[in-house]
């Protein structure tokens, strides 16, 4: 299905953390909208590890979302110089970022990607702990968007100039680190660990981590089964709460939820659903695994069997 984009010029509403695909083909056009492609692929590298491509070569040669702007989140839009890879950047940098994406704090920014939408919630994220709402990820992402034959565009779009630059406000409670979670491990602090790693990697059967296995006292809510495998779409609200039972009385109740995976990216789709079932108190431990099993004092736990 083909349908034209209107021109609008006023920025559209966000009433959800999700937009539809036909929600984001109606209001195509507007001065006030952008959409950012968040791609990154996934890749084995010569030594059977899995390493991560960015998916800017797949926007311009396989195409895009008309008008989409690319968002590199392998660099740009992460911390280079952090020793673990997907560490988010500096307030300084997000805003310089946003600003050249033509972005300013009247936007209206719509975020997909082509994989099951988890790095484009990470870029959600990431808006939301820099203090900005009206940001929304396409339910179904490009799987979707294609599958219903909308329009694409290949080659590169040029990010319209931004009349103001992008003002970001931090929000340090987004996120926790590693300190946190040992003070939640040692009862100091109290807070729900939810891993949004497969079912086989928190168990420790799976996987090529130095120490395979999760944080103790972790719930598993994998990522990848909050997806719908036939419309790559969220799965609804009363399922989404059925495959949250072990925590969402707790943290519908206000109990802080910290989400964590390998490196941040999975816990990002975790956190959205939460954030769609109305929890109010949800952080991403940033670091993740990648941070943790670097340090040999830190516990892990495997060959547990995963929910």
């Amino acid at each position: 299905m083909t349908t034209s984009p209107a021109t609008l010029t006023t920025a559209p509403i966000l009433v959800s953390p999700l937009v539809s695909t036909q929600w984001l083909c109606d209001h195509l056009g507007s001065d006030a909208l952008v959409v950012l492609d968040a791609t990154v692929l996934s890749v084995t590298a010569f030594d059977g590890r899995q390493a991560w491509l960015s998916g800017l070569d797949d926007y311009l040669v396989t195409g895009h979302i008309p008008s989409a702007v690319f968002a590199d989140l392998l660099e740009e839009l992460s911390d280079v110089s952090a020793p673990f890879g997907f560490t988010r950047p500096s307030t300084a940098r997000f805003e310089e970022v946003v600003t050249a994406f033509g972005i300013t704090n009247g936007t209206t920014v719509v975020v997909y990607d082509s994989a099951q939408g988890q790095w484009a919630a990470r870029l959600w994220w990431l808006f939301r702990a820099f203090g900005y709402d009206q940001v929304a990820v396409l339910d179904g992402g490009l799987t979707k968007w294609n599958a219903e034959e909308r329009p694409v565009e290949t080659g590169y779009t040029e990010p319209a100039p931004a009349a103001d630059p992008f003002f970001a406000t931090e929000q340090p409670h987004s996120w926790v680190d590693k300190s946190f979670v040992e003070s939640v491990l040692d009862g100091r602090t109290d807070a729900l660990l939810l891993c949004a790693l497969a079912p086989r990697e928190f168990s420790g059967e799976a996987g090529r981590r130095s120490r395979p296995g999760h944080i103790p006292g972790s719930v598993n809510v994998s990522a990848t089964r909050l997806i719908d495998r036939e419309t790559n779409k969220l799965l609804r609200r009363d399922a989404l709460r059925v495959a949250f039972e072990q925590i969402i009385d707790e943290a519908l109740a206000g109990r802080r939820v910290v989400v964590y995976c390998g490196s941040g990216i999975l816990a990002a789709s975790d956190a959205l659903a939460l954030t769609l079932l109305g929890v109010p108190d949800v952080s991403i431990y940033d670091g993740s695994l990648a941070e943790w099993v670097a340090d040999p004092a830190a516990p892990v736990v495997a060959t547990v069997a995963a929910h």
